[in-house]
């Protein structure tokens, strides 16, 4: 099986259409039909190619590795890495000079601290505490501090505990192939979007009502609060509003 064949098939097997893959790895849909065809004269060259290779697989659940091999037999191997390549940077090295200290900028500095100081110890040294304030301040600082920590007592006492969430959205998903998923809240907001590999499952339990993708229906099991919300006999991408009124689309 060629190189496009395979990530053809890989791509059909995830449930993912040309647009999808064009979309999660911002291939131009023209490079990856021609890829797909065993063409590859709109890459641009050898290391663009291998790079567009690598791409379509990780999106579509292939292994890129035997895929690259196979490009290198049947379309040549890559040019050798030169020793200028490896030591000459790819942009120059600029080296910044030394800059002098600035004294003058340092004397300021130093003068105003010495200003702030003789100010302080100016003030300090006029500023003296009377007897009545010193015998008053501590017990009326007392008795605010208990007066306030009463009214906290007695505000958490009487603030009712947080109501309990009772129509939550429970998403038990288990993939039999690879599936392409994306969960979503009901403004758009993403929660998850990725392959869900053949053997592994996924959880989620949302407060709020959900809109599920799936790329390949009939490669997962799949309930919602205890139920199969997939029609019967699905094998087109489906997109489902789960929620307390579940509806599907296609």
């Amino acid at each position: 099986m060629s190189i496009g064949d395979t990530l053809a098939e890989a791509r059909r097997q995830a449930g993912l259409t040309v647009t999808q893959v064009s979309q999660r790895t911002c291939i131009r849909e023209t490079i990856i039909r021609g890829i797909e065809r065993g063409d590859y004269s709109a890459c641009g060259g050898d290391f663009y190619a291998r790079g567009h290779i690598r791409s379509i697989a990780r999106a579509v659940g292939a292994d890129p590795e035997p895929l690259i091999r196979e490009y290198d037999q049947t379309q040549g191997a890559p040019r050798p890495i030169s020793a200028a390549d490896v030591f000459e940077p790819a942009t120059p090295i600029k080296i910044r000079e030394r800059r002098r200290p600035n004294w003058s900028a340092a004397m300021v500095v130093a003068l105003a601290v010495l200003v702030g100081l003789v100010v302080y110890h100016v003030v300090s040294s006029s500023a003296k505490p009377t007897a009545s304030s010193g015998s008053a301040g501590p017990q009326h600082l007392s008795t605010t501090t208990h007066k306030s920590a009463a009214k906290r007592h007695a505000s958490a006492s009487a603030s009712p505990a947080p109501p309990t969430l009772a129509d939550d959205v429970v998403i038990q998903l288990t993939a039999t192939q690879n599936c392409w998923v994306m969960l979503t809240t009901s403004t758009g907001k993403q929660i998850y979007e990725g392959i869900v590999y053949a053997g592994t499952s996924k959880h989620w339990t949302e407060t709020q009502p959900v809109s599920l993708m799936l790329g390949n229906p009939e490669g997962v099991s799949l309930t919602v609060n205890g139920k199969n919300p997939v029609p019967a006999g699905s094998t087109q991408p489906v997109t489902l509003s789960l929620g307390p009124d579940q509806k599907t689309t296609g």
